[in-house]
């Protein structure tokens, strides 16, 4: 069943938050991860939305999504968002 990582982040330094990105990327196909936004325009219609910007990427599972999150490579680039930016982070099952 897919499985969708959600992000919704607020970048403070965005040179910094640039490396992380690139390693993240390189740690997401290497799992399969298919990004489906990554930081577009967004229309806010209730509650307020968080500042920044929104990130969706599509896994073929949630397992797959989650050894994403806690692979060496993605909590490399990890160390660069913390220094980066600061977010909430989830996974959510679809509805396959």
């Amino acid at each position: 069943m897919a499985a969708y990582w959600i992000a919704l982040v607020d970048v403070r330094d965005p040179e910094a938050y640039q490396e992380y990105a690139k390693r993240a990327t390189l740690a997401i196909e290497k799992y399969g991860g298919r990004p489906l936004a990554r930081g577009g325009r967004r229309v806010e219609l209730e509650g307020g939305a968080p500042p920044g910007r929104v990130t969706i990427i599509q896994f073929d599972s949630i397992e797959q999504a989650e050894a994403c999150y806690r692979s060496p490579e993605y909590q490399e680039a990890r160390r660069y968002r913390d220094q980066a930016a600061t977010g909430r982070f989830m996974v959510v099952e679809g509805l396959d």
